[in-house]
């Protein structure tokens, strides 16, 4: 899939990126095209692993236009050669390391990350042969001292889910790229509007559709982006695996991306207020937000981010009890898992439960968690409300 980087402003790619009016009937929107199936001429192949950039439709599970129009688009924002779209970010990931792993590869893998992509390094991928070795990706150095002969992959997340812990994308890249390493850099909670690791020399981007490119909590999706024959490889493999993207979810993922730059400028003011006030408040005890001087990595925050976003994470002196008040009170901000929504998400996440359901920590691992997450974190997803009301809806359930 060719990908024309035509428009200058991220805005402008976002609303026309992959699509055009309908050559048939002229329809400015972008059409739902919800069929299983294609008539074909009778010479098409029936193999995935045959398909051409420039087959035809045939099956939905091998292509489908509305899907290709959704891959284009994502394409265009992360300036990427091609892109691949999954029913969700774990299918994305799954895709990413079936491709790229076999039985007797290393993997290095963030010891933190998302817990669906670390319970499925704890346990599914060393079963399947795999060594996999989890280290802070934060510090390059200890990239560095993991590194083997059967090294295969680096995947990083930045900012790190859920402690908004940076990664430097650059150095990481130029050392991965020096030992012959791909490297893959979840984006999720950046998007393309806040990095783009491609850009900064990162082999694979992925995301979770479902949050901020979607961005109205009403569609599950995940993609994959990186160089074209890479993508293809990972597009065949999820061919077979099935796990393939609605093009009804397709339809919906896109409508929200057309408005992604706006609600980014949006979630990134509105969580900058939310975190100044949270820092001000007698019953809060850490506040992390990349926009504030106060994050430990505000210098790299500055210089690799164009974008803050608006995730918070932030502690109380009891959390449990105050997970408790928040779910009972809050009137505008859900208490419930997810983020990236147009409506703002908190959840409470005890450190003891991390740990133990999630993160396979050493020691010095665990005691620097520690130090960014403390007993619990609750993770705030700044949704697009008046900074005003969070604050007063923060105010009350706090009280």
């Amino acid at each position: 899939m060719s990908v024309p980087h035509e428009y200058k402003g991220l805005q402008t790619q976002a609303i026309h990126g992959g699509e055009g009016p309908d050559p048939r009937t002229g329809a400015s929107a972008p059409n739902l095209v919800m069929s299983t199936t294609f008539v074909i001429d009778p010479d098409i192949s029936f193999s995935a692993n045959e398909l051409a950039e420039d087959a035809p439709y045939v099956y939905t599970r091998w292509g489908n236009p509305t899907i290709d129009q959704l891959e284009r688009k994502l394409a265009g924002l992360e300036k990427a050669e091609a892109a691949a779209v999954f029913a969700s970010g774990m299918a994305a990931i799954m895709g990413l390391f079936l491709h790229c792993l076999k039985a007797g590869d290393h993997l290095i893998m963030t010891d933190v990350a998302y817990a669906g992509a670390a319970e499925l390094t704890n346990d599914v991928l060393p079963e399947m042969g795999v060594e996999v070795t989890k280290v802070d990706c934060s510090d390059v150095a200890n990239v560095v001292a993991a590194i083997r002969p059967n090294t295969k992959l680096v995947y990083a997340e930045t900012p790190a889910n859920p402690i908004l812990r940076l990664t430097d994308v650059a150095a990481l890249a130029e050392l991965t790229r020096s030992k012959g390493i791909k490297l893959v850099v979840d984006s999720t909670f950046a998007t393309p509007i806040g990095l783009r690791p491609l850009e900064l020399g990162a082999d694979y981007v992925v995301h979770s559709l479902t949050k901020y490119l979607g961005g109205h909590g009403d569609a599950i999706g995940g993609a994959l982006l990186g160089r074209r024959e890479d993508i293809a490889g990972v597009r065949t493999l999820g061919i077979h695996l099935g796990g393939v993207l609605s093009p009804f979810n397709a339809w919906l993922i896109m409508r929200g991306m057309a408005t992604l730059p706006i609600r980014m400028r949006a979630h990134e003011e509105g969580a900058l207020a939310v975190a100044q006030y949270l820092e001000g408040h007698p019953k809060v005890t850490r506040v992390v937000y990349p926009g504030l001087p106060s994050h430990p990595q505000y210098e790299l925050a500055c210089r690799q981010m164009t974008n803050f976003s608006g995730m918070i994470q932030f502690q109380t002196r009891d959390g449990a009890a105050d997970a408790r008040a928040l779910a009972d009170r809050l009137r505008v901000i859900h208490y419930a898992v997810s983020l990236g929504h147009h409506r703002s998400l908190v959840v409470y996440l005890p450190t003891d439960n991390l740990l133990r359901s999630s993160f396979r920590m050493t020691a010095d691992q665990e005691a620097a968690y520690r130090a960014y997450a403390g007993d619990g974190l609750f993770r705030l997803s700044i949704g697009l409300e008046d900074a005003e009301d969070l604050i007063a809806d923060l105010e009350q359930a706090l009280a």
